[in-house]
């Protein structure tokens, strides 16, 4: 099928290679870097990548990840303007600031492309968040919508998808700096677990905390609860995101089958790619909804 205008996205939608492409949504790659040699965030096109990256987070190694620069973009998009128009949205500035370098290009490129049309938006979101984003401007778009309706509709729905997450493992939220040494000893030997969301502005919010698994569980369903969209009779997308743990993650799914009996059915579980696991690191489940408007804090 042919559409009026290109859809774009980032690697860090974490939906797999396969099932973005078969949408015909074009994509960008992140990289990120282990001891001087850069791999690209691979999306699920190799099978072995992910295993291979938590060994290396196993092994000590810390991956270092970074923006994509204004240069890429620019190469990136003057591909898809020679073919059309183009709508990208874009990986979430609360998570990273390559949406400015995008920005760029595009302003460098409408000299070079006068005719055509190249919006960037900001997603406001991260991982799978992000790839409901997405996933939902491209069923609009094969149902007939115009690039300036999905335009308009992502951005009053962005802050719609909510991104609920806790973490039972914080090496790596140690190792980057964003929890101390002395809290995450503690938090592991005491078996917290930090409960946090995704707030207005994309960013991470650790708002409260549990003692173990089970109380995280517990705590993060109940949240999700109060906050979905129409409560039980939900039947939108609805995904468990997990970095290297699956069964805590199946886990998680069961617990809500108390509010959907067809839980099994209704949740897509799968796994958080390179680039968001280089700073959540194992251990952590995220989960991914629409729900009511999120707050600043």
């Amino acid at each position: 099928m042919s559409f009026p205008f290109q859809l774009s996205c980032e690697s860090t939608v974490d939906l797999s290679y396969d099932y973005i492409s078969g949408r015909d949504i074009s994509v960008i790659f992140y990289t990120y870097v282990v001891e001087g040699k850069e791999y690209v965030d691979d999306m699920g096109r190799n099978p072995n990548a992910l295993p291979e990256f938590f060994e290396m987070l196993k092994q000590g190694k810390m991956p270092a990840t970074s923006q994509i620069n204004t240069f890429r973009y620019e190469e990136y998009f003057e591909e898809l303007l020679k073919k059309g128009d183009v709508l990208h949205i874009a990986f979430g500035t609360g998570m990273t600031p390559s949406y400015r370098n995008a920005v760029d290009a595009a302003e460098i490129l409408k000299e070079k492309y006068p005719e055509r049309k190249l919006v960037v938006i900001d997603s406001l979101c991260s991982c799978f968040g992000y790839g409901i984003l997405v996933d939902s401007a491209a069923d609009m778009r094969d149902n007939g919508a115009s690039l300036e309706e999905i335009k308009e509709w992502v951005l009053a729905n962005r802050n719609k998808v909510h991104h609920q997450l806790f973490s039972t493992d914080l090496t790596q939220f140690k190792r980057s700096g964003r929890v101390s040494g002395p809290a995450a000893t503690i938090g592991t030997v005491l078996g917290i677990c930090p409960i946090m969301h995704l707030n207005s502005e994309g960013r991470i919010i650790a708002y409260s905390k549990a003692r173990g698994k089970k109380a995280a569980i517990k705590t993060t369903v109940e949240t999700i609860m109060e906050h979905i969209q129409n409560g039980k009779a939900y039947n939108d997308k609805f995904i468990i995101g997990h970095s290297n743990c699956l069964d805590l993650a199946l886990e998680t799914r069961d617990a809500f089958k108390e509010y959907f009996p067809n839980a099994e059915e209704m949740i897509k579980i799968d796994n958080i790619g390179t680039i968001i696991s280089a700073h959540c690191g194992p251990g952590t489940i995220a989960i991914f909804f629409y729900g009511d408007e999120r707050t600043d804090k």
